[in-house]
């Protein structure tokens, strides 16, 4: 599949888009190598291939590295600590009302 320039214009008119020639042409060219890439991958034969519902799939002997993961539990890649200090005064100084820690806003709906 291959796009041509006529092709670009009715996409940015579609998603209501303006571009000068040069960023138009990038654009043609990126999509287009793009494609190229699809086709490619189209081409390679996977009849063989299991489908995998997570690439952790493809590691026979992960369960020895997280037994947890390979029971069907979420895999963490890391742990999940506060990185950041809590500054939660700081960015509330300049709210016009805060009660308790929390923003005050106008009741939007009945």
């Amino acid at each position: 599949m291959s796009l041509t320039p006529i092709d670009i214009q009715r996409l940015a008119q579609l998603s209501r888009l303006s571009f000068d020639p040069p960023a138009s042409q990038r654009l043609l060219e990126g999509l287009n190598n793009f494609f190229d890439i699809v086709e490619q991958m189209r081409q390679v034969d996977t009849s063989g291939v299991v489908p995998m519902a997570h690439p952790i799939d493809a590691m026979p002997d992960f369960a020895a590295y997280a037994p947890s993961a390979a029971e069907g539990m979420a895999l963490r890649l890391r742990e999940d600590v506060a990185s950041e200090p809590n500054q939660r005064e700081a960015n509330q100084r300049s709210a016009p009302a805060v009660d308790r820690g929390l923003f005050l806003v106008p009741k939007v709906i009945e």
